[in-house]
């Protein structure tokens, strides 16, 4: 065994003892100790605290909280009891103090900044960092020991109101291509990198003189999206050839879902309503049911779900109920509680064939919604597999405008099926049939019942990674996009297809 693990060992002994010492805590009459506003801190942490007890600690508890300190340095080992707190420096012990009783928040505030101080005593980096840098590590630490996935949001980068999410962007989407660049998918109208001329298929190879391939997806999504209207030199490689622009990051006001209403071409021909939805929430219901109530000669309905997302869990029931009506959509197992059903009220506003399009970026509540029209037969999933990412998150606002979210708690579908990890399959996969002839190839096997094709939803013992392997997702987004247009027209205008599709 290792000197410093004898150590720590030799602290947890030493902490449970009633004669072991008691160092003395940071406050002496000093609002101020090393660059650190102590008294403020230590009434920010208290708030911590009493928020994540709220939320049952995720299923933790406050000991694993204080231990995660740790993790702000590699050569401190922090044990917590119900009676002591001790921090091992290397191969000494460096603080031992007694620990709070259950619920006295100040006094556990007072014991964080308290091993904050010391830490900033032994280790140069973290004494180099400011107080904002200090705390923001400080409350990221503890968060990700009590859930890996949450984080601290140091800014709201969205804000909800009754017309939409409020975003401090470029405005663009895209994702990296075969060689690290950012190839553009799409460009939010009237937004700086539309005003700047910037077009769906250009690429970013360089921003601020550094190569896109050498960034991080972190860096990239500050360029996108940061907290502040600040500005960036762009390298574009266009069709035209290469140009830099400069953006300068604005504030975008984008609705949490549009609706595009195709009328019937023919004689006798029915309409078609796209509904693309951005983020789920009680706004983008209002959306679709208003726009549902507004047409009454459909034929079809493309529910488009592939960048759709949410937190909202009452928000995708309703949403799904407009369709599957009063039945379950989802289950919610929240960490360190019961687990809880959740049902949409009302009833059904149309009966129309649907067609749902999914794909890796389809997360969260969606993924439910996704999971309801398949379980219920009430609409032919298209797309790609996606992303497994079946948690809704917990916000925790506190009094210094930023906010605790903890991803605490996972969806299962309606009928109880584990879907968080795994994702929801598409019964008709769009990047197997890319060209016309494989999609004409396809549509005839299923006219000819001769569609064979495995049902992944009902494999929960099949690998995850062979199915979306087989079923890849699709890079270029005018590509998908034109491919779903073809594809879902074709199962909404032809019965025969849908029915069969429908059953499977």
């Amino acid at each position: 065994m290792r000197l410093k693990q004898i150590f720590l060992l030799v602290a947890l002994v030493f902490a449970i003892s009633p004669a072991a010492r008691a160092d003395s805590l940071f406050f002496e009459d000093e609002p101020v100790q090393d660059g650190l506003r102590v008294f403020d801190m230590s009434k920010t942490f208290a708030e911590i605290y009493q928020k994540l007890d709220g939320v049952k600690w995720a299923g933790k508890n406050i000991n694993v909280a204080i231990e995660s300190l740790e993790n702000l340095s590699a050569d401190a080992h922090i044990a917590a009891t119900d009676n002591r707190v001790v921090l091992v420096w290397r191969d000494s012990i460096i603080a031992n103090y007694p620990r709070p009783s259950a619920g006295d928040w100040n006094g556990f505030g007072e014991i964080t900044t308290a091993l904050i101080l010391k830490l900033r005593e032994n280790d140069s980096d973290l004494h180099r960092a400011t107080p904002s840098e200090m705390y923001q590590m400080v409350v990221d630490a503890l968060t990700h020991g009590i859930d890996e996935n949450g984080r601290y949001i140091y800014s709201r980068v969205a804000e909800i109101n009754e017309d939409g999410r409020i975003l401090t962007s470029v405005g663009l989407t895209g994702a990296r291509d075969a060689r690290g660049n950012w190839r553009v998918h799409g460009v939010f109208k009237g937004a700086p990198a539309d005003t700047a001329g910037i077009r769906e298929g250009d690429l970013v190879a360089e921003i601020n003189g550094t190569p896109v391939a050498k960034m991080s997806d972190d860096d990239i999504e500050s360029f996108l999206a940061g907290f502040n209207s600040g500005t960036s030199k762009v390298k574009l490689l266009t069709p035209s050839g290469a140009r830099d622009v400069v953006l300068r990051r604005a504030t975008i006001v984008l609705a949490d879902a549009d609706v595009v209403h195709r009328a019937g071409i023919g004689a006798g021909e029915s309409d078609v309503l796209e509904i693309v939805v951005h983020n789920v929430s009680d706004n983008s219901v209002a959306i679709v049911n208003e726009a549902l109530a507004a047409y009454d000669n459909l034929g079809g309905i493309v529910l488009d779900l592939r960048a759709s997302s949410g937190d909202d869990e009452r928000a995708a029931a309703k949403l799904a109920g407009l369709f599957i009506g009063a039945r379950p959509v989802m289950r919610i197992l929240e960490t360190a509680r019961d687990q809880v059903e959740v049902v949409p009220g009302g009833r059904a506003v149309t009966d129309v064939p649907v067609v749902v399009l999914i794909s890796d970026q389809t997360r969260g509540t969606a993924e439910a919604i996704a999971s309801a029209f398949y379980e219920y037969n009430r609409g032919v999933l298209v797309g790609t597999p996606t992303a497994g990412s079946a948690r809704i998150a917990t916000r925790l606002d506190l009094s210094d405008g930023g906010a605790l979210e903890l991803l605490n708690k996972s969806i299962k579908t309606g009928t109880g099926r584990d879907i968080d990890g795994r994702g929801i399959f598409p019964i008709v996969c769009l990047s197997n049939i890319r060209s016309s002839a494989q999609q004409n190839a396809f549509f005839l096997n299923v006219i000819n019942d001769d569609f064979n094709a495995r049902d992944f939803n009902q494999e929960p013992d099949t690998d995850v990674s062979a199915i979306r392997s087989g079923c890849p997702v699709i890079t270029s987004g005018s590509d998908e996009d034109a491919l779903a247009a073809a594809v879902s027209a074709k199962i909404l205008t032809d019965k025969k297809i849908y029915n069969i599709l429908i059953e499977k």
